[in-house]
């Protein structure tokens, strides 16, 4: 008889399975992508963020990516790729000046198509800045490649003004059940609900700096930044999902209050004020909503964000249309309902373009059309959403999307399989 699995549900949605060995974790989360697909890319991809080799750095409608696995997970970093396939195994391609691919491309624009990254976990998640990369493994620990950078440049990874061209484990003292990363920065959310960060801290993205030592971390110096330490709030906080905008964190406790750091000058954070938030303040713009809050996405100057009845919203900076609610709307201080858009089940940002992906397997974009990454075929801002379509998306379904500095990846699935 195989011997029994004690199995222990959190509300995060993250399992412990020890099979009666405590040095055996495995964690999952109710946001890792379950579902297998392929993968498209739009946009720009003069640096092989697009992963179509060095004839192809173009796309005006979504191309396919020839990859050797099926894919359950694709983010975008700022100028490269990240995709997680369903064996765990991460490829990467795009920008390598900061080592954000994890692995060597002295070949002849070996990084302007997919490669793996060398790890010996089975990798369940996987996020991605500017400049950096993070996988979670199955056993909860955090490894990450590239480097942090600020507004004068590179200032580390786990040490002071050093990068990693391959992965290196991040120190962590808790199983890790998800994490996100912003710009320049890195979110971590334990098994016991805890948030751990790390990065930079100039906009108060890591919640757990004041604004005195953000700048590098003054006398402190660049150490305190880049280990992760654990973000304090007022009473105890048990947070249950965690996720990054551009230059600030969201985070959902157990009793479903919204908390939020960072940027927030054109009040993406939702605040009032304009002032950036250096310590966790929680949102109370949030608590209008007659529904529970799933998802936040933040750009440059804006959020958008979902609840559970498949509501989009957005808030922020209006200019070129990110906030998808029209030609005449103005910068909004708390979450507005985004029209024209059947349920979602998840939006994503790129610095000013959003997206929605929705139960039917659509996909929505707004926002600024410069480097076509909206896929609409042309370079016109959109102030509405409009359904993107294009050959690669015929009778297939989209999974999940997600948009970097010039380029935007989906995962897809052929509707036959669905």
């Amino acid at each position: 008889m195989p011997a029994k699995k004690y199995t222990t549900k959190r509300k995060s949605d993250a399992i412990v399975e020890d099979d009666r060995d405590p040095k055996k974790v495995k964690v999952s989360h109710r946001s890792h992508g379950k579902e297998a697909g392929e993968v498209l890319v739009v946009g720009q991809g003069d640096v092989g963020q697009l992963g179509l080799g060095e004839d192809i750095i173009e796309r005006k409608k979504p191309a396919l990516v020839s990859l050797p696995e099926k894919i359950v997970q694709v983010i975008a970093g700022g100028m490269h790729t990240v995709c997680l396939s369903d064996t765990g195994h991460v490829y990467t391609f795009g920008c390598n000046d900061e080592g954000a691919l994890g692995r060597d491309t002295t070949g002849e624009c070996s990084e302007m198509v997919p490669g793996k990254v060398t790890l010996e976990e089975k990798v369940v998640q996987v996020s991605a800045g500017d400049s950096h990369t993070a996988a979670l493994a199955e056993d909860g620990t955090v490894y990450i490649w590239g480097s942090f950078r600020d507004n004068n440049g590179v200032i580390g990874l786990l040490a002071p003004m050093k990068s990693s061209t391959v992965p290196v484990k991040v120190p962590v003292s808790e199983p890790v059940v998800k994490i996100a990363s912003g710009n320049d920065h890195l979110v971590l959310l334990t098994l016991d609900g805890n948030l751990y960060t790390s990065g930079t801290a100039e906009q108060g993205q890591l919640g757990r700096v004041p604004m005195f030592f953000s700048d590098r971390g003054a006398r402190r110096g660049l150490i305190w930044l880049l280990i992760p330490h654990v973000v304090t709030v007022r009473g105890k906080v048990h947070f249950t999902d965690a996720f990054c905008g551009s230059y600030c964190t969201f985070a959902i406790s157990k009793e479903g209050h919204v908390y939020g750091f960072g940027l927030s000058n054109y009040h993406q954070l939702g605040t009032k004020s304009i002032r950036p938030c250096f310590h966790p303040t929680k949102l109370t713009c949030f608590k209008n909503s007659t529904t529970s809050w799933v998802s936040f996405s933040g750009g440059q100057h804006h959020t958008v964000c979902l609840d559970a009845e498949g509501q989009v919203y957005s808030l922020g900076r209006a200019e070129y249309g990110r906030l998808g609610l029209g030609q005449e709307a103005e910068e909004k201080s708390e979450p507005t309902p985004v029209m024209g858009i059947e349920p979602a089940s998840g939006v994503t940002c790129g610095a000013s373009v959003s997206y929605a992906v929705t139960r039917e397997g659509s996909v929505y974009a707004w926002g600024m059309g410069t480097n076509m990454q909206l896929g609409t075929g042309n370079e016109d801002d959109e102030w509405s959403p409009v359904k993107m379509t294009g050959k690669q998306l015929e009778n297939r379904t989209v999974l999940m999307a997600s948009s970097g500095g010039q380029h935007t990846v989906l995962l897809v699935k052929d509707k036959q399989e669905s």
